[in-house]
């Protein structure tokens, strides 16, 4: 594929081949294809030597067919304006796909992290929340931010605080962003909410027999070997649960290059390794490559691209062998690099359904935001009790005694990130069951599947609110 074809160029293909397997009228479909608003902004940034820098950054806002709209912030020394426009599309239709109430959102500032101390990047993000906040782009019921590549909850709180100190609303400012650490209004669960959702995505997707029977492959996680591109929140964490979940991780690729064993290594060992030598090159017994992208070449029946997007072209789709590929990053494969592999039959589990645990968690921390309770206060101690009545009762009829251990497992109410993780798994299993029927459908790719999904209920959003007939 021509590298001149952009990140925007490829979502807005992938949505328009989508569109021809709907009956919506092509103002319609256009309506919902459109970017509604991009804040692009220019501000100076006082270095710690005294030197003046101007900081160029992004945010745009996708769709206002609900409210809020939601989206990350990345810090990145090649994005642009064409990328944030790209992800806050991607927002909109991820949202939808897992029912998640909030239009589409994105920022992007351009700058490398690596190259400003911290204070200079507390001084620049306190800028943009307030660039943000004098526009109108910021808000808990008007675009809510949330981290990205190259941000945290240290950012989020940054903004939290800029924002809180501006607003003539100070009640809900809380909802003002998520991802915050916990103790700024953040939710338990948030940090690896991506990675588990991407966990919970191919687990699911490999336990339908006869899918699995078309690949080869047998049904469930366990004894599958996979590769991982990435090892930042996402990939890492998504790596920790396809692990624990019995598969088996051979390959990691990271900004430094990539290792490889084809009968596997254990990613605690791999960090562990990293952390005394400074890198994941020279792991015993592990091939290296200077390369991240030479990973994606490498034998394994369960590929995932975690890192940035375009790393799977029609250069290189011919000599990846995974059969499944689940995408954690947003657009790690490009829309010519899709058909290809589809075309060979491997099962590509995309990125605006794999990834939207992120959104989802961050969905959970905004209600908890306005409602001003943690989950699980109201009710655990209830339950708790509850269970305890019933399991005395039960012995008292069987006149048969419980353990004390069995008493307690069984008698424990559900707390805040029990809570925040059932509804994750809940989301994802929903999510791709609905996919999943559109395909068979329709007879297509799951991620054709996925986009006809997000703009059919995206399209009976505006069809309800009387805005088109």
């Amino acid at each position: 594929m021509s590298q001149e074809v952009s990140f925007l160029e490829q979502v807005d293909r992938m949505f328009e081949k989508a569109a021809g397997y709907t009956n919506h009228s092509a103002g319609l479909l256009r309506q919902i294809q459109m970017c509604n608003s991009t804040y692009a902004m220019e501000f100076p940034l006082q270095r710690d030597d005294g030197t003046i820098e101007t900081i160029r950054a992004w945010r745009a806002e996708h769709s206002q067919h609900k409210l809020p709209t939601k989206g990350g912030i990345r810090y990145a020394s090649n994005v642009n304006e064409d990328e944030v426009k790209a992800l806050a599309t991607l927002m909109t239709y991820k949202c939808a796909i897992v029912d998640v109430p909030f239009g589409g959102a994105k920022g992007g500032i351009k700058i490398s992290t690596r190259a400003y101390s911290d204070t200079e990047l507390q001084r620049l993000t306190r800028r943009y929340a307030y660039e943000l906040t004098r526009k109108n782009f910021i808000g808990p019921g008007i675009d809510v931010p949330a981290p990205d590549y190259g941000t945290g909850g240290r950012e989020m709180a940054w903004i939290l605080d800029t924002y809180n100190s501006l607003t003539r609303e100070p009640l809900d400012a809380l909802a003002c962003v998520t991802g915050k650490p916990v103790g700024q209004g953040g939710i338990r669960g948030r940090t690896e909410a991506t990675g588990r959702g991407c966990y919970f995505g191919i687990r699911e997707a490999c336990s339908y027999a006869d899918d699995m029977e078309k690949l080869g492959l047998t049904p469930g996680l366990q004894g599958k070997t996979f590769i991982v591109q990435g090892l930042g929140n996402v990939g890492y964490h998504a790596a920790m649960y396809m692990e624990e979940g019995g598969a088996i991780l051979v390959g990691v690729g990271e900004y430094e290059g990539a290792i490889y064993k084809a009968d596997g290594f254990k990613l605690a060992d791999v960090i562990d390794h990293r952390a005394k030598t400074g890198s994941i090159l020279g792991f015993p017994g592990a091939e290296s490559f200077e390369s991240s992208k030479v990973v994606l070449e490498q034998d394994c029946d369960i590929l995932v691209p975690a890192a940035l997007e375009g790393q799977i072209t029609t250069e290189n789709a011919p000599r990846v062998k995974a059969k499944i590929i689940g995408e954690g990053a947003n657009g790690p494969t490009t829309a010519d690099a899709d058909a290809y592999l589809a075309e060979r039959g491997v099962m590509i589990i995309p990125d605006v359904y794999l990834n939207a645990g992120g959104v989802t968690v961050s969905y959970f921390e905004w209600l908890r935001n306005l409602s001003h309770v943690r989950f699980g206060r109201m009710n655990r101690r209830f339950e708790s009790t509850t269970v305890t009545n019933i399991l005395e009762a039960v012995e008292n009829l069987s006149g048969k005694r419980i353990s004390e251990d069995d008493r307690e497992r069984l008698a424990q109410g559900a707390t805040e990130v029990d809570l925040v993780n059932s509804g994750l798994e809940e989301t994802m299993i929903h999510a791709y069951a609905e996919t999943r029927a559109i395909a068979h459908d329709r007879g297509t790719d799951l991620r054709t599947a996925a986009f006809i999904n997000a703009i059919d209920k995206i399209a009976k959003s505006y069809t309800e609110m009387g805005i088109w007939p």
